[in-house]
């Protein structure tokens, strides 16, 4: 399992254009095939800033989505453009402790 933290922050007065192509996003990201999760978070005190949790199922399910079409445009030609700042991270599980 592959987790990816991204963590957006918009550029003044962009943040409900931001919101509206990340829903669109949200629902075309859930469709993939080797995608388990993908939650987008808004902050509460600085609306400005998103979080998004995405799990998939491997680094080749991440991978796949990189290069599919509705990431190209609306990461790369819509969100990427109206931000200020873009950091993200992949991580792994770490699963209980059988003891």
């Amino acid at each position: 399992m592959l987790i990816v933290i991204a963590q957006y922050l918009t550029e003044p007065g962009k943040s409900d254009e931001v919101a509206a192509i990340l829903a669109r996003h949200v629902a075309e990201t859930r469709a993939e095939p080797g995608c388990v999760q993908f939650v987008v978070n808004r902050g509460s005190d600085d609306p400005d800033r998103f979080l998004l949790y995405e799990q998939y199922v491997d680094e080749a399910a991440f991978e796949s989505h990189r290069v599919s079409a509705h990431f190209a445009r609306n990461v790369d030609h819509g969100v990427v453009p109206l931000l200020a700042e873009r950091t993200w991270g992949r991580y792994r599980l770490v699963e209980p402790s059988t003891d």
